[in-house]
């Protein structure tokens, strides 16, 4: 009977088991994450279809998954026009700027309060967790920012949001299930100050989380739109998010393609639509293989303890 129950498993080298078949169980749960897979993966090459094929075959919806009469129109009006290039090289800056003055401001917060000795370290805690939970709401902080004078400047897209209760306890949790204490005393005994310990021990044992709170800022930076809406009015500052909101919106209503006054675009509203949103969402496609190993353990490593 014991060789029976355990005939479906073959002991690994490293003490592991593999299973040698499949019970319904295991495919039902495969089949799901097939079906979830797909979800994502099928409206992102239906777009990528679209956005190469010829506006006749799009006006009769006959492209699926594979594009049909490929052209390459709408991206040539989109650098031809100039006006997204240029928001795409703008966001890339802010972006960049964001995500290394975020990661400076959470580190900051973090490390001192996952370390005991801190006096008051519950009562900062609860301090800095509470924009977690309440926000003063958009006309105050108009009002706030518009004091501040940072109403149409670069800065109202990127000091408002740096700091993230959510990304600090993520990284505080992490130094304390992973920084042991003792690799800090010893350095105290050395005579290294909390600067030294924290730039030359500390952060290069966290590369995992400080690469996945790096794609959390840059990814919710890019993505973001709504305040390039509330606060800015000039072109120029304009994101390329918030621009591709702003051609989708204005596709749909007018049923005409146009990127600016100066370019008239000859593709049909949908391929300019699925050419956009490809060009803005391809440079985050490109980026995140370098980081997921990063991403998948740092999440998990971080939430171990609190």
């Amino acid at each position: 009977m014991a060789k029976e129950k355990v005939r479906d498993f073959d002991t690994i080298s490293d003490g592991s088991h593999a299973i040698r078949k499949f019970n319904l169980v295991d495919f039902l749960i495969i089949f799901i994450l097939v079906i979830l897979c797909l979800t994502c993966v099928l409206p992102f090459i239906h777009l990528a279809a679209k956005s190469i094929s010829s506006n006749t075959a799009v006006m009769q919806r006959s492209v699926i998954l594979w594009p049909k009469g490929i052209n390459f129109d709408a991206y040539k009006s989109i650098f031809e026009d100039g006006t997204l290039v240029h928001s795409f090289i703008y966001s890339v800056g802010v972006v960049l700027l964001f995500t290394v003055l975020g990661m400076i401001v959470c580190t900051c917060a973090a490390y001192p309060l996952s370390k005991k000795r801190l006096k008051g370290r519950g009562f900062f805690t609860f301090i800095l967790m509470v924009p977690m939970y309440f926000s003063a709401g958009l006309i105050p902080s108009y009002l706030l920012y518009k004091g501040y004078n940072l109403i149409n400047t670069m800065w109202v897209l990127v000091l408002p949001l740096i700091y993230s209760s959510y990304n600090m306890l993520i990284m505080k949790n992490y130094f304390q299930s992973t920084i042991p204490d003792t690799l800090e005393e010893a350095a105290f005994l050395d005579g290294a100050n909390n600067f030294q310990i924290l730039f030359r021990i500390v952060l290069p044992l966290s590369l995992p989380i400080l690469a996945t709170l790096s794609l959390f800022y840059a990814v919710g930076r890019w993505n973001a739109y709504a305040d390039n809406k509330y606060y800015i009015t000039r072109e120029s500052l304009k994101m390329i998010q918030y621009k591709l909101y702003q051609l989708v919106a204005s596709a749909q209503e007018a049923q005409t393609a146009t990127l600016s006054e100066a370019i008239e675009v000859t593709s049909t509203p949908e391929v300019l639509q699925s050419s956009c949103i490809m060009f803005a969402t391809i440079p985050i496609i490109l980026i995140y293989p370098f980081l997921q190993k990063y991403f998948v353990k740092g999440v998990m490593v971080g939430a171990v303890k609190g």
